[in-house]
């Protein structure tokens, strides 16, 4: 194992471990609260990047995917009163089973054309819950927590660790395909797909598997949600600012490295729980439309682009 990767396992088990800390430290439940959501979005950022960044196929599809894993949650805990690690797990392996499903579908696509039949996936699939009245339809559903399970004293703490060990899986995951043969292919592919094709570089299944990890990635993040707000409601899980939240994020931290997802999604998300506790949550959406503008204007590779040109330009 190379020195990175020994400090970035240590960094991560340190970021869990501060996280599952913080929960017996602090007694108000509110940070934790908010603190979710921030999370939330850097698996939701993350995901969208390995597709949207690192392939450069712009995904307007998140919130499928999200909704996805929110409804078979709920589909779980009602039928079979499954727990929450299996509710995720399975999740997961549905939003995989869907990305590579949509990817076969609309991958051949290009540019503009792709974007718009994800964005249709996510209709379709938002109908076909809407008219589902075992999951509450569209009416929506209550969920009834199970009890907490030790040693934590609160069911929003106890996902709020939950989503922290999403987030080391899902960063995890997108640095070791940037790292990898997939990332330098989808790199590739993203430059110039005809080339790359013409260079034996498999771009198809490589499309195709970063459809199926990114799909993954965010049907987890949205599994936990139903016990996160106690309902699940279509209108809700399939809202269009979760697409739009994860391509701000990515675009404003960076897409041509794992960080800068993370980093945007923490500027946009204090940013926006800051807003709704302080002016209004109708507000989170004209901070998301102005941080876009400024930064496709002024930094279009995002922050992490920012700190290469100042390093290149430091560089004799």
């Amino acid at each position: 194992m190379r020195g990175n990767d020994v400090a970035f396992a240590f960094g991560a088990m340190l970021f869990v471990a501060a996280a599952a800390l913080t929960t017996f430290l602090v007694g108000n439940e509110y940070p934790f609260f908010a603190g979710y959501v921030i999370l939330q979005y850097i698996v939701l950022a993350v995901a969208w990047t390995i597709l949207g960044g690192y392939a450069g196929y712009v995904n307007f599809g998140a919130s499928a995917f999200f909704g996805v894993g929110v409804y078979t949650s709920v589909f779980l805990a009602k039928a079979f009163g499954a727990p929450l690690l299996v509710q995720i797990a399975v999740a997961a392996a549905v939003g995989g089973f869907l990305g590579f499903a949509v990817g076969l579908l609309t991958l051949r696509m290009k540019g503009i054309f792709f974007s718009i039949a994800t964005i249709a996936v996510t209709i379709i699939i938002d109908t076909f819950i809407v008219n589902w009245k075992y999951v509450g339809g569209a009416a929506g559903i209550q969920v009834v927590r199970p009890p907490t399970m030790a040693p934590f004293e609160s069911y929003v703490k106890m996902l709020f660790v939950v989503q922290a060990i999403l987030v080391v899986i899902a960063v995890a995951t997108a640095r070791y395909i940037q790292n990898s043969r997939i990332g330098r292919g989808l790199q590739a592919l993203r430059d110039d797909e005809l080339a790359a094709e013409c260079s034996g570089v498999p771009t198809l299944k490589l499309k195709l598997l970063a459809c199926v990890i990114s799909g993954a990635l965010m049907a987890a993040a949205g599994a936990p949600s139903p016990m996160y707000l106690q309902y699940a409601i279509p209108v809700a899980a399939f809202d269009l600012n979760y697409s739009v939240s994860a391509l701000a994020m990515s675009l404003i931290g960076g897409t041509s490295h794992w960080l800068g997802p993370v980093l945007g999604a923490v500027l946009l998300g204090v940013t926006q729980q800051w807003l709704t506790v302080n002016i209004s949550s109708a507000a989170n959406v004209l901070l998301l439309g102005v941080m876009l503008v400024v930064f496709v204007v002024a930094a279009p590779r995002g922050i992490i682009g920012l700190f290469v040109r100042k390093k290149s330009e430091k560089t004799p």
